[in-house]
Parts: structure tokens; sequence; C-alpha cells
């Protein structure tokens, strides 16, 4: 928007005083983080014991041919150094954004820092609620806590803190595990949460965690005019960072509103993009195993059309299809159940592909969107016009990749569209990583590097090569 009124110029020189604005606002938020008090000898004393039990879910190293992927030694996830952030708490009225994947060890992060006498004030949830059973788009409602704290939802008709309920706090603690995808809403959340925590001058700690799907990056950028709770920020379906190093994105590249905030990322030990990481509680209700997560985004573009994805079965985001549909090698039909009670074709028999024969193998898992099954399903959908919803394009970003499937684009020639802006996001991207990245070697040398090859093509997905 400068160059466009300003003579050019001069357009380096005001970029330039913006950035050096925005680097000193952020030195001060951190000062004032960092101004808070050391801990006392007794809670010194228990964040050692707590860190010195914790048994974390280690990331692995691709299988080598062994058999059996290699644990990552002394592993640890932000929320389980408890003295790197507790030191900032103590004293402190605190905020915690958390759900049922907020955890230290095998403990919740509530009950850790509550043992911590830590004054939690306010928790804030986001969709699906603080135990994480509350089904896609259902309304999680405002509650109190155990401990008696008050639980405000942050989804519905109240996406972001307001400044009442910013007004007693003096600091604001995320611990949500990602899964990697654009449209995964746990990061919108995270966008809100920063922007209110700039708005209403409280700094922000984000407790880093392993991203399932951060060994690759690919699809379309958002186009901001599409911008939306599945989809808040300029960055590809798939982006490859950490919770961390994403807010450190958004925070830098003026997302946020107000930005920036006072922003303090807990990273994580021995951790890069080139690991494998398993999960230990599901982040979602229809996100149940890993096969999902490594599925997710390249099925979630079905639910903004006509076909399946297994909602109200006990395999979604492992399976598609529709009723009628002549050829494929899986059949189910959607029930009522607690994660979807109101699934698509209920009662009705579907069929259709099962796709986790295409992530079974975890040492060669694609490094790229499958569009495959997208462009198949829409050629052998009888009724073309009604296939995409209005959600699609907000899935995907913008009416660009409809429109291209519309036209009969091959996966190729969709694919080669992308390529100036994911050039221009990975350049971007480099600048916040705080771990090695994917291809590299970590600087301690545990990590192999791991090469960028083609997706495989699924054992069962259709593959009819399409006309242009």
């Amino acid at each position: 928007m400068i160059n466009r009124i300003i003579p050019h110029r001069f357009s380096y020189l005001i970029r330039s005083h913006f950035i050096l604005i925005i680097l000193f606002s952020c030195s001060l938020s951190q000062q004032a983080v960092a101004q808070t008090p050391a801990l006392d000898d007794t809670t010194e004393a228990q964040t050692d014991s707590i860190e010195s039990t914790i048994d974390s879910q280690a990331p692995m190293q691709p299988d080598t041919g062994t058999g059996v992927a290699k644990p990552v030694k002394k592993f640890m996830t932000g929320a389980d150094q408890v003295k790197a952030y507790a030191t900032f708490l103590k004293g402190k009225k605190v905020a915690i954004v958390v759900n049922q994947t907020s955890r230290v060890g095998n403990v919740h992060l509530i009950d850790t820092l509550l043992a911590l006498k830590i004054n939690i004030v306010t928790i804030f949830t986001p969709e699906h609620g603080l135990t994480g059973d509350i089904a896609a788009g259902e309304k999680v409602a405002n509650s109190i806590a155990e401990s008696g704290v008050p639980i405000v939802s942050l989804y519905g008709n109240h996406l972001k803190p307001t400044k009442k309920d910013m007004k007693d706090i003096d600091i604001v603690l995320y611990d949500i595990q990602d899964v990697g995808a654009r449209f995964y809403t746990y990061i919108s959340t995270l966008h809100y949460v920063m922007e209110a925590c700039a708005e209403n001058q409280k700094p922000l700690i984000v407790l880093d965690r392993p991203n399932p799907n951060g060994f690759y990056v690919d699809g379309p950028v958002l186009n901001p005019k599409f911008r939306s709770f599945v989809g808040m920020d300029q960055i590809p379906v798939v982006y490859g960072l950490t919770i961390g190093e994403l807010a450190k994105m958004m925070n830098m590249e003026g997302w946020i509103k107000g930005a920036p905030c006072g922003l303090r990322v807990i990273k994580m030990k021995n951790y890069t993009h080139n690991m494998m990481y398993n999960l230990s509680t599901a982040p979602s209700p229809n996100l149940t195993n890993m096969k999902a997560i490594y599925l997710y985004p390249s099925l979630c573009f079905f639910e903004g059309t006509r076909v399946s994805v297994g909602r109200g079965t006990d395999r979604p985001f492992q399976q598609f299809g529709y009723p009628g549909l002549n050829e494929g090698d899986v059949t189910f039909t959607p029930q009522i159940v607690e994660a979807a009670p109101d699934p698509m074709y209920k009662d009705s028999l579907c069929r259709g592909w099962d796709a986790t024969s295409y992530v079974e193998d975890t040492t060669k898992l694609p490094k790229q969107l499958n569009l495959t099954w997208l462009i198949q399903m829409y050629d052998s959908y009888p009724d073309k016009k009604n296939f995409f919803t209005p959600f699609f394009d907000k899935l995907a970003g913008g009416p660009k990749l409809r429109e291209q499937i519309q036209k009969g684009m091959t996966e190729d020639l969709i694919r080669e569209s992308w390529q100036e802006e994911l050039s221009e996001f990975m350049m971007k991207r480099k600048r916040y990583l705080l771990y090695a990245d994917f291809g590299e070697k970590s600087k301690k040398g545990t990590a192999k590097a791991a090469k960028r090859t083609p997706a495989q093509k699924p054992d069962a997905a259709p593959t009819k090569k399409r006309k242009n």
C-alpha cells in the first residue's frame, strides 16, 4: 500500500523506520516480561522436581531401514520446561489459553500451575472446549473449572478476548497443540489472543510444541479478501512452522491488529523440522490418530464439497466418498455420534476410498498436498454445479483453486500456479525459524537430512489423467 501512494525512493526509508519502531516496541514489551522476579527456593525446587519426572512423548527420526524409528534424546516441549515460564508467572494474575492437549508430561498444565501456586484468574478455551470433546462447529459455553477459575470460550460469537476479559490479567500463557494446517482454528484463536494482548498491553508467552505436519510447505497462500476463522493470515495451507514460529511471524509481519504484542516463545529442546512426532493426545474429536492428522491437510478440502470425509464413522479423515459413487474400495455409513452430531449423509451408505495407504509408511510421508482425490471426486460427481459449497473458497483461501478444478486444469498445472507465492513465503518463513529446517542437519548433527521427494500416489485412489 505504501508503494502505491508514495514515490519509490521514499518507500524503503519508511519501511525501515516502521521495522525499527516494531523492534523497539517489541524490545520494550520483552523487557516488561523480563522484569518478573526470580523464583523462590521452594518453587524452584518444585519446578526441578516436575521437570525431572517428565517422560515426554519424544519425536522420532525416520526409520532408516532397521524397522525401528530412533527416538530423540532429552526432547522437551515448551510446556515441559516449567522453570522457563514459571519465573514470569509467579506473583502475577495469569490467564491461560488451553485445552486437553496442554500437558506437562502426563499432567495437565492447569494442575501443574496450581501446584506451583500460580494465580490463574482466567482459562480461555478454543473450539472443542477445554476437554476437546465438543464437536466441530458446536457451541462452547462459558463455565467454571473445578478449581473455581472462570472458563471463557473463544469460539462462536466470542472469538477474541474483550477489554473486560483482559482487565484483571497481568500476563497470558498459550499452550495448545497445532496440526499445521491453515484451516485448523487453534491458530486463529492464537491470532485473536495476540490482538487482545497487543491492544491491552499484556505480555504473551507461547509454549512451543511440535508441528506434526511441519516437515513440508504446500498449497495456495491465503487471499486476504477471503479471510475468515478458517484462514486468518497470508500463509499457505501447510506452512511448516511450529506454533511458536508462527506466532513470531504473525507478530512481526503486521498481521496482528495493534501489533507487536510483547511475545516470548519458550522453545522446545532437541527438536528439528526433520522429526516425526506422535501426538499422545487427540487434538480434536475427529483427528483420532496420526494417519488422520497426516491426511487432514488434503482431505479437509472435501468439507467444502458434497463428499464425506467419514465424520460419523470410526475413521474420520481417513476415508472419503458419497452415496452412488460407482468406484472405490470402501463403504461406510455415517451415523450420529458425539464427535459428529449431524454428519453429512447420515444413515446413508457411501462408497469411496480408503486414504490410509497414502500415509502408511511414515518414513516416506508425502511432502505435498494430494489434489488427485479432490479432482477425481469432482470429475466423478454427477451434479458438478453443486459439488462445491461456499465454504470451499474459505478453506482454499480464495476462489482460484475451485475455478481451476472447474476449468479442468491438471494437478501439475494447479500446483505450478502456487509456486511464486510459495517461494515468497519460504523466504519469509526462514526469518522466523527457531529450529533446523526440514532437509537440513541440526547444528548438533542429531538430525539426518530429509530428501524432499514428490508425493506418493495412493494405491487405492483413482488415477485417471485429466486432459487440458
